[in-house]
């Protein structure tokens, strides 16, 4: 992606403070998970005592979270904004899993996992 010309309010380097983006170096941005609605998380540890979260929606919107990553996904699965304004998005459950076939005798096997009770 070209981070030059980018408007001010899509620019993570200024709206965070950063120098430079770089991707998996001591001083960068690490990319640590993707969301099935195109959200990307970054883990950011440049010149920071408390490593911080930065989220972008897929479409050049970012924002910060000041937590470590057990609590932003714990937020983000009971439903919370964690990928920015607006962008809750909450999955009540019991989540229906299916367990594919392994022979050719096999067939799909539908289950259900626990309550989500959340």
């Amino acid at each position: 992606m070209e981070w030059d010309g980018l408007d001010p309010d899509e620019d993570p380097r200024l709206l965070f403070g950063l120098e430079e983006l770089s991707f998996g170096t001591p001083q960068g941005l690490w990319p640590i998970a993707s969301t099935d609605r195109g959200e990307t998380v970054f883990l950011v540890a440049a010149g920071t005592a408390a490593p911080w979260l930065l989220v972008e929606d897929g479409e050049e919107c970012w924002a910060r979270y000041d937590m470590g990553f057990a609590e932003w996904l714990h937020r983000y699965l009971v439903g919370e904004d964690m990928g920015g304004p607006d962008s809750s998005a909450h999955y009540p459950g019991p989540v229906r899993l299916c367990r594919l076939p392994m022979t050719v005798d096999d067939r799909p096997e539908p289950w259900s996992g626990p309550d989500r009770g959340m």
